[in-house]
């Protein structure tokens, strides 16, 4: 099975389209491959990789305003595919969509990310609205 690692043309456009006023968080779930897979052959760690992918991409990222609002280190999947495990699990809060798309597009950025490519086996990508914190389950704050 080939995982999850670039949206869609499709998906980006409707990303795009979709703007709003305010923040944009984005849940990141990334599982690495053991071996880089580099198209010129090199070799890295998926690991390595990644680092690299996060060091040459994070100048772009701050300077458009990019946070991370959270990370966690995975332990164990209590409801989902007992075979399903991620290395990095964070969320990223970046001002609004067209900071995200203005990352996307920056040149640093488009090299960077080759080191993504190369370094992520699966990943899951998805877009969330900030929302004040719930007392509890089930309760959904409005905003």
């Amino acid at each position: 099975m080939t995982g999850y690692i670039d949206p869609t043309k499709e998906t980006f456009a409707a990303f795009r389209d979709s703007d709003r006023p305010g923040p944009i968080q984005m849940l990141n779930l990334v599982k690495l491959r053991e071996r880089a897979a580099y198209p010129d052959g090199r070799a890295a760690t998926g690991a390595e990789a990644y680092a690299a992918y996060g060091r040459e991409s994070g100048p772009v990222f701050t300077r458009l305003g990019g946070k991370v609002a959270w990370q966690g280190r995975f332990e164990l999947m209590l409801i989902g595919p007992s075979e399903e495990h991620w290395d990095h699990c964070f969320i990223a809060e970046y001002p609004s969509v067209a900071a995200f798309v203005e990352m996307i597009r920056d040149p640093v950025y488009r090299e960077a990310v080759e080191h993504r490519q190369a370094a992520v086996e699966d990943s899951r990508l998805i877009r969330l609205k900030p929302l004040p914190a719930g007392k509890t389950f089930g309760e959904i704050p409005e905003g």
